[in-house]
């Protein structure tokens, strides 16, 4: 049992071990490990305006995309949470999780349908980029705020709060938000990196000037080997940071 974990493990930490390796190396032509040390490859990411125009397109996504999934995740959470029938919770859970089920291809076949048409001409605009994002990203923060009110006595809290005088928003902002904010927190950390790395329908609805990182990343590997494991490991370190964050947050929410 321990040979199959080290053998899953190295299988899965090789091909990031060859990208760092890779992301150093001089020269990399038909062998197993790149020849030389630099450094240069990194300054060349940087100093290219593609890769940082389409960094900041990224960031500004995914600002967007955690706002908007806030605004719209905690109280549509709060609302099946809420919901007095047991099969209507059931069933908002099951159309909350579709974008999950369906392939992004689908999905993006549908982004392309809608937004082409003459009536809504806005395909490839920064606009539909972040709202096929929330699309994708929105279940997961749902089902983090579900799965945590659930396991919390929020109708208790609330009766209680109740039976003092206060009302409807104010239970919610003093009594819901605080007793959420971690699984919110890391349910916003998972939007995060998964909107970092999010290929496939934002390769479909971007248009040139708001490429994404992962779409002109994709490209850099026609080019110099050297250049694109630099810049996939820029991408890494994003997700591991997301992913530190995320465990850090789990294990506060634990603690409390």
């Amino acid at each position: 049992m321990r040979l199959v974990t080290v053998l899953y493990l190295g299988y899965l930490v090789a091909p990031i071990a060859l990208l760092f390796v890779g992301s150093f190396g001089a020269r990399w032509t038909n062998t197993l490990l790149p020849d030389g040390l630099t450094l240069q490859w990194y300054l060349d990411v940087l100093d290219d305006s593609s890769f940082r125009r389409a960094f900041l397109t990224s960031l500004k996504v995914v600002v967007a995309t955690c706002v908007i999934d806030t605004l719209l995740g905690v109280p549509l959470a709060y609302a099946i949470h809420s919901a007095a029938r047991r099969g209507v919770r059931v069933a908002a859970r099951i159309l909350t999780l579709l974008p999950i089920a369906v392939p992004e291809l689908v999905l993006a076949f549908g982004f392309i349908l809608v937004f082409s048409s003459d009536a809504l001409p806005w395909l490839g605009s920064t606009e539909v980029l972040i709202a096929a994002h929330v699309v994708v990203t929105l279940p997961y923060l749902l089902s983090t705020l579900a799965a945590d009110m659930s396991h919390l006595d929020l109708a208790e809290l609330e009766r209680v709060g109740d039976t003092l005088g206060a009302g409807f928003a104010a239970r919610f902002v003093d009594i819901v938000l605080p007793s959420i904010r971690f699984s919110l927190l890391s349910g916003l950390i998972m939007v995060a990196a998964i909107s970092i790395g999010e290929f496939q329908i934002s390769n479909l609805v971007a248009g040139f000037l708001n490429r994404t990182y992962p779409i002109v990343l994709l490209q850099a590997f026609y080019g110099a080997t050297g250049f694109a494991c630099a810049a996939t490991v820029v991408l890494l370190v994003l997700a591991f940071l997301a992913a530190g964050g995320g465990a850090l947050t789990a294990r506060a929410a634990h603690a409390r």
